[in-house]
């Protein structure tokens, strides 16, 4: 392994945004860039969208809704047990590596409630009752289960099966744009004509693999730490320490060591970073353990909230809302009068993208 110097927070996070397709709009195809991104946190159907535009030249909303309407990308619990929008490949390869993670998620919520309940058992029951083909809700799931396990209770049984044991897909009309509609599932495997990628035969890891480049080409340089932050895999060492020898390695501020790969963007700190509006849940801020390359920690809090932000410079300085076509700016910190200028500019943008052109009306509030 190479190893390099000590990357400072500025340094890493011009290679944050960098790779986050943040620092210039790509040119590539929307596919290519959810792959890129190892997907987007999704739980708010309409969020992707957003992070999509700004990262995209010339972004179409409706390319995306085409892509989850044809089934190359799709809604399903993956990382963190939230729901994500991955390529369809993504999602047949990584499921079955979070699935452990995912069971033990849900456990955390409903430990108490699950006692006694034998997972195999509810997952074939619930495999039985999704085999007709039919789409359910998490509710309906549930109550079609609930008579053999009366006692959990829906919620806690329907979490556990649609989040856990049986890989599902959120079927469309949710998450097209511009378009409210409640979940609906159906098994993954049915709707994407393949089944669930199996455990490697010989015990290895190559998925493990797989998920530590991914994560370094669009998060790196980052910690194992991060790494599991952004994924929520605990069992990926054996993947790093086999990786190991194809990566280069830093060290922070802190002394933590940082693995990147060799060849990744890692552009001067002094490369201008340009004002970037942000959906809510991003996975520039919640993709690491250590958030400070982007976020400061007085305003770490509000990146599980929901909050949208808006990156000055770089990092997060502001927060926005829109409401009857109209952006609201409201700044962090003080902002100088070149600033709030690029950012009502981007904010004109944003408000005629979300608009369809009706409106470029922004309003900055005060610090």
């Amino acid at each position: 392994m190479t190893r390099g110097g000590v990357l400072d927070a500025r340094a890493l996070n011009r290679a944050t945004v960098a790779r986050q397709l943040l620092l210039d709009r790509a040119d590539v195809p929307v596919l290519d860039a959810v792959a890129h991104l190892g997907g987007l946190q999704a739980q708010e159907p309409q969020e992707p969208f957003v992070g999509l535009w700004s990262r995209l030249r010339a972004f179409d909303p409706a390319t995306l809704s085409g892509l989850l309407a044809g089934r190359s990308v799709v809604r399903t619990h993956l990382m963190r047990r939230t729901v994500h929008l991955v390529t369809a490949d993504d999602a047949l390869a990584w499921r079955g590596r979070h699935e452990a993670m995912l069971r033990q998620r849900v456990l955390g919520t409903y430990r108490r409630e699950l006692e006694g309940v034998d997972l195999a058992e509810l997952a074939a029951a619930g495999r039985a009752v999704m085999a007709d083909g039919e789409p359910r809700t998490m509710t309906e799931l549930a109550r079609a289960v609930a008579g053999r396990w009366p006692d959990p209770g829906p919620r806690a049984l329907g979490e556990m099966l649609i989040a856990a044991l049986v890989p599902m897909a959120q079927m469309p009309p949710r998450g097209l744009w511009r378009t409210k509609a409640g979940v609906r599932n159906v098994p993954l495997a049915s709707w994407l004509g393949r089944e669930v990628d199996p455990p490697s035969p010989d015990g290895s890891d190559p998925v493990g693999q797989v998920l530590v480049r991914r994560y370094l080409a669009a998060f790196g340089p980052a910690a194992t730490a991060d790494l599991r932050a952004w994924c929520g895999v605990a069992g990926l060492p054996a993947a790093v320490a086999a990786s190991r020898e194809e990566l280069v390695a830093f060290r922070d501020e802190r002394g933590r060591e940082l693995l990147d790969l060799p060849d990744a963007p890692r552009p001067g700190p002094d490369v201008p970073a340009p004002v970037r509006f942000l959906p809510a849940f991003d996975n520039v801020v919640l993709g690491y353990d250590d958030r400070t390359r982007i976020i400061d920690d007085a305003h770490r809090g509000l990146s599980v909230t929901g909050a949208r932000f808006v990156l000055v410079d770089g990092r997060v300085a502001a927060t926005w809302t829109v409401q009857a076509g109209t952006v609201t700016v409201s700044p962090l910190r003080r902002l100088s009068p070149a600033d709030r200028a690029r950012v009502a500019e981007e904010g004109e943008a944003l408000a005629s993208f979300l608009s369809d052109g009706e409106s470029r009306r922004v309003r900055l509030d005060a610090f």
